[in-house]
């Protein structure tokens, strides 16, 4: 499967209170939720990622902070920034990702389509040009 990338806005609920974003599988997201991770604390400089998933879908969210996604889908690599926590990253299909320049209060949530399953990840670049070509 070709892979492919989207920006997907949520809107953002709230009153004099302040703000709110309710996302549910199923109907925010085209998938059912069956993994939730965040990454944070994240050092100066540590870039992460450098990988593709064979059938995972995800959607990345930076709910605090920001950081950047370089993704290359074997023909072109494309460089976005999530900064918002109503901008969402879908990511679907074979594509790599790197992860970078993590600011120092980032937290990057990711909801997963899949439990985790070792087998699906490529890990070598080379390997996933090769998967591409298929």
């Amino acid at each position: 499967m070709i892979g492919s990338y989207e920006l997907i806005k949520f809107k953002i609920r709230g009153d004099e209170r302040g703000s709110l974003i309710a996302i549910e599988g199923g109907y925010d997201i085209p998938f059912e939720i069956k993994r939730v991770y965040y990454i944070f604390d994240t050092k100066k400089g540590v870039e992460r990622g450098f990988h593709a998933h064979i059938k995972l879908k995800q959607i990345c969210i930076a709910v605090k902070g920001s950081c950047t996604f370089v993704l290359d889908d074997g023909k072109k690599r494309e460089e976005i920034k999530l900064d918002r926590p109503d901008k969402g990253l879908f990511i679907e299909g074979l594509i790599w990702r790197e992860m970078k320049d993590f600011s120092p209060d980032c937290v990057l949530v990711v909801l997963a389509s899949e439990h985790y399953d070792e087998s699906d990840y490529i890990r070598d670049y080379q390997k996933f040009l090769e998967e591409v070509k298929k």
